[in-house]
């Protein structure tokens, strides 16, 4: 009818559950409904990237029966759409009076008294968790595709996407669903990086790719089994080119995101060493034709190749490191990674800078080892989009198994290790199916 009142209803719409459609109904029952849909970016600013797409949302949402209209609402903050609209009514849930919400429940208070509109709080659904729906989909897995496309997702949503290093199955475990609450957000590690120094080492082998592609890819899958978030593949050099196709494609495969390559030559030597181990970087021509090969030997437009720079590892220099990113992002790399054992970021921070200047688009990929002081906002701002936490978990394992060993050996016994260990009733907790 011409003269119904309009109704707001700002909604995620990622698992549709009653009590998404409870809401509807009662604002149905207000006047004519505007979904206002949380965008991806939105939605994570404060949680979990969505499990659909945007696009995908918005299909369901539109084909709902009391929805009249579906909009996009760009951030949490409702007020910029509500301004637009001027809603006689906005309807929500009264589970946002508390947590990360609340303010945003009084902005819309606040913006809905400058023309006389009003809130409308409908009593919560019981019986209804989207946390526990979401810890249900995890338990059915995902599939290779779904995996592999999350990645650039990530990308374009995040401010910065945040990776921590996984060397198997438990490791891997961690990372999945390890998070916090921090002033009402939920922060939590976006995907997974597999580096070839920390499943080389947990072998208790040298890291100069001494552990064949077929090993990694068998780790690779047992993680996968245990986990759905993203994973990026430490690709050392590459290799022979015919043999960087046949990994792409095997990555590919399995639901791998992405690989980084670096452009170094020769036996594979750790970069933090730098100059002071022989090491050869690869010319410019050629590593672009190593990044040709695997972009040419990929399926799917979701997989990234990306180009890893050693030049500032190798003291060539700035203006060295910014030659090949730019010829890399032509020769097809989907993000480049400066790499750098300096203690501070400031190479780092101005390779960001400069490279900006002419590509405000590729992403930059950033591993601070070395300059561990400096926060994720900080790289944030200098022009980061992807941070890897590069050996992290195994780095934490040697240290407290050690302590453990060691303890047992001067006591003649385990009792005074205790204070080092887990419970077994913890241990067995990491598993979900030991507790059914």
């Amino acid at each position: 009818m011409p003269n119904s009142p309009r109704v707001y209803v700002g909604m995620s719409a990622d698992l549709i559950h009653p009590g998404h459609i409870n809401i509807l109904h009662r604002a149905a029952e207000l006047g004519e409904v505007t979904v206002g849909l949380l965008t991806d970016r939105a939605i994570a600013s404060y949680k979990r990237l969505p499990h659909m797409t945007y696009e995908q949302r918005r299909e369901v949402v539109s084909n709902l029966r009391d929805v009249h209209e579906v909009i996009p609402q760009e951030t949490l903050d409702y007020v910029p759409n509500l301004r637009q609209l001027r809603p006689d009514f906005v309807v929500h849930g009264d589970d946002w009076q508390s947590g990360v919400q609340r303010e945003t429940r009084a902005r819309v208070i606040e913006a809905l008294s400058e023309w006389g509109g009003e809130l409308v709080e409908v009593a919560y659904t019981p019986g209804i968790s989207s946390t526990q729906l979401n810890a249900s989909l995890k338990q059915i897995s995902t599939t290779p595709n779904v995996r592999m496309a999350r990645l650039r997702r990530l990308i374009d949503n995040k401010p910065i996407v945040r990776l921590m290093e996984a060397h198997s199955g438990l490791s891997g475990l961690i990372v999945e669903n390890t998070s916090i609450e921090d002033d009402g957000l939920r922060l939590e590690f976006d995907g997974m990086w597999s580096s070839s120094l920390t499943d080389s080492t947990s072998r208790g082998k040298p890291d100069i790719e001494a552990v064949d592609i077929s090993s990694r890819l068998q780790m690779i899958n047992e993680i996968f089994e245990v986990t759905t978030k993203p994973l990026v593949f430490d690709g050392d050099t590459g290799g022979k080119p015919e043999h960087f196709a046949f990994t792409v494609r095997s990555l590919e495969r399995l639901g791998v995101s992405a690989v980084i390559i670096e452009d170094k030559e020769g036996l594979k030597r750790n970069s933090l060493f730098g100059n002071d181990v022989e090491q050869t970087q690869s010319s410019i021509e050629d590593f672009c034709g190593r990044l040709r090969v695997g972009k040419e030997s990929q399926i799917t437009d979701d997989f990234m190749v990306i180009a890893r720079i050693e030049s500032l590892i190798l003291d060539r220099g700035l203006d060295d490191a910014l030659e090949r990113a730019e010829a890399y992002v032509d020769a097809g790399a989907d993000a480049v990674m400066i790499h750098s054992r300096q203690r501070d970021a400031g190479e780092v921070f101005e390779f960001c800078r400069r490279l900006r200047q002419v590509d405000t688009r590729v992403p930059i990929v950033a591993v601070p080892t070395s300059y561990h002081h400096v926060t994720e906002d900080e790289l944030a701002a200098a022009g980061v989009n992807v941070v890897i936490y590069a050996n992290h978990m195994l780095r934490a394992a040697y240290p407290q198994m050690r302590k453990v060993a060691e303890s047992v050996l001067e006591h003649r016994r385990a009792l005074e290790a205790d204070g080092l260990l887990s419970s077994i009733s913890e241990v067995l907790s990491i598993i979900p199916e030991n507790a059914r």
